[in-house]
């Protein structure tokens, strides 16, 4: 008895505002502290203190459950810097067999990610100097050669930078073996620096840029001509048009190339080709709808001298909440007789962008995926909290325009983190609900003076309310813990910022415990 009453004890901690909380296992620390970071501080754990808890979460775990999570967070979750730490952390710590190998391959997607992944493991190892990386992991190394063999030569020139590392370095100490005549001819071409220049819009938008016209209108028309023929080549990617939207507005491309344009961005294929963070999308609706003040019109008139297509924002707009829709078409919602309640932490601490040079914030990312998901359920109330809950009455479908909607509203409910609210509304009002969803930073406390927890709360609701309930966190930030016991009394937790997490969501209605997916990941 003694040692079941320590267990729990030690179980407790507090959390960044000194409420009580509750410790994850290391794999499900693990797991949260991986998919919500973009290697920048947060709000209330500075970079360097999450890299120690990281890579003291990476010793306690199984390197296979690593190895794993490495994979998933590259290929469905779509983030690029983490994985790669990932895999240098675990060929600290694994020898003995090809793991780390396997792990290497299936992390690098693209060619740059072969120099970054050696420019993370110079640092992280300390290498500088003549040190550096004379003594690479020789499983990594291996895992790298394997990587070469799958990029043609217009992958390695496109993303063949200056940097710590280079490809012609890379090459030289990983000595793939070229699979074949033409492979070989592509190495000799990285050693001598002879690839031949790519054609993408970053390089021929440069050098065109390069070049003296003879008026401001001789430069717009050049401008206009080369990003239509862009639009026609098929070379412009997803995330490039979702980027340069204003500046294509701005070009005054023909109405014709407007409409590809637009096709493309609502087109279900590439939306689900694209593999985009659902913020993305939103990071470019903003953009379009954001009013330029005066001086940026006169740079903008300068530049184009041109009035630009402005009247075609709408059709824009309207591509791009057909893109989002897209992107949660494959989604399981929930039936009219499953009530569902969406409630979006808005307190001060969720205000972080997600990395230094973003105008995305943890809230934009909460928002997003609550939309996302009220957008698939036919029986859904949606609100948000702070230092109080109210909710608030949406369209469906409007998945873009609801984000803005609940941006232009969320001083409304102050910026306290009184999630508690959300589970004492529904008890005041006897409502039955089968799923409660909060999208939060899972600081979650108590502003009001008074001894009301969330935990009890929800205790309270299951017992005397709804019994067949479920509870579900999704942790946008994995400060690493949880404001409510898991796996108990139906309280479980999805972390992370891409719309994958509701395949997570789909494998707990199923039955599988979080962390399945990543345990399912093939190497």
């Amino acid at each position: 008895m003694k040692f079941n009453l320590l267990s729990k004890v030690k179980s407790i901690v507090v959390n960044h505002e000194g409420e009580k909380a509750f410790k994850m296992s290391p794999e499900m620390e693990l797991y949260t502290t991986v998919v919500t970071w973009s290697l920048n501080d947060t709000f209330y754990e500075k970079d360097q203190t999450r890299m120690g808890r990281l890579q003291m979460l990476i010793a306690q775990c199984n390197p296979v459950f690593v190895g794993k999570l490495a994979v998933y967070a590259r290929t469905k979750m779509y983030m690029r810097s983490v994985p790669l730490l990932l895999v240098t952390e675990l060929a600290k710590l694994h020898s003995g067999d090809d793991l780390v190998a396997r792990v290497t391959d299936a992390v690098v997607g693209r060619a740059d990610e072969i120099t970054e992944l050696l420019a993370c493991y110079q640092v992280m190892n300390r290498r500088t100097g003549t040190k550096k990386l004379n003594r690479l992991s020789k499983q990594m190394q291996k895992g790298l050669a394997m990587a070469f063999n799958r990029f043609d030569e217009y992958q390695f020139a496109k993303y063949n930078r200056d940097g710590a590392v280079k490809l012609r370095d890379a090459l030289f100490l990983v000595h793939p073996r070229a699979k074949d005549d033409l492979q070989q001819l592509i190495f000799n071409k990285i050693v001598t620096g002879n690839l031949q220049t790519p054609y993408t819009w970053e390089t021929e938008l440069s050098a065109l840029g390069q070049l003296n016209f003879d008026s401001v209108e001789a430069r717009a028309t050049a401008f206009r001509a080369k990003w239509e023929e862009l639009i026609d080549s098929g070379k412009l990617g997803y995330m490039a048009l979702l980027r340069n939207l204003r500046n294509i507005q701005d070009a005054g491309v023909s109405y014709a190339h407007f409409k590809k344009v637009c096709a493309t961005l609502a087109d279900g294929e590439q939306v689900a080709k694209a593999k985009q963070f659902p913020f993305r999308y939103l990071a470019a609706y903003r953009e379009l709808i954001t009013p330029t003040n005066a001086a940026q019109n006169i740079v903008r008139a300068a530049k184009a001298a041109i009035t630009g297509n402005k009247g075609y924002t709408g059709e824009l707009l309207d591509a791009l909440e057909k893109a989002v829709r897209a992107s949660a078409a494959n989604m399981r919602g929930f039936d009219e007789n499953t009530r569902v309640l969406l409630a979006c932490d808005v307190s001060g601490s969720m205000q972080q962008p997600i990395s230094a040079k973003s105008k995305v914030l943890l809230y934009d990312i909460g928002l997003m995926l609550a939309m996302l998901l009220q957008s698939r359920c036919n029986n859904v109330e949606v609100g948000m909290f702070g230092d109080t809950w109210k909710t608030i009455a949406i369209p469906r479908h409007n998945i873009l325009s609801n984000v803005q909607e609940f941006y232009r509203r969320e001083g409304e409910v102050g910026y306290s983190t009184n999630g508690y609210l959300v589970i004492y509304d529904l008890s005041i009002r006897r409502v039955k609900m089968d799923k409660v969803m909060l999208f939060t930073d899972c600081q979650l406390w108590n502003s009001n003076n008074s001894t009301n927890h969330i935990q009890e709360q929800w205790v309270y609701y299951k017992q005397n309310i709804a019994p067949n309930a479920k509870l579900y966190l999704f942790d946008l930030a994995g400060y690493g813990q949880t404001p409510l016991q898991l796996l108990q009394n139906d309280v479980y937790l999805i972390a992370g910022w891409s719309d994958k997490v509701f395949d997570v969501l789909a494998a707990i209605e199923k039955g599988s415990p979080a962390l399945d997916l990543i345990n399912k990941i093939d190497l």
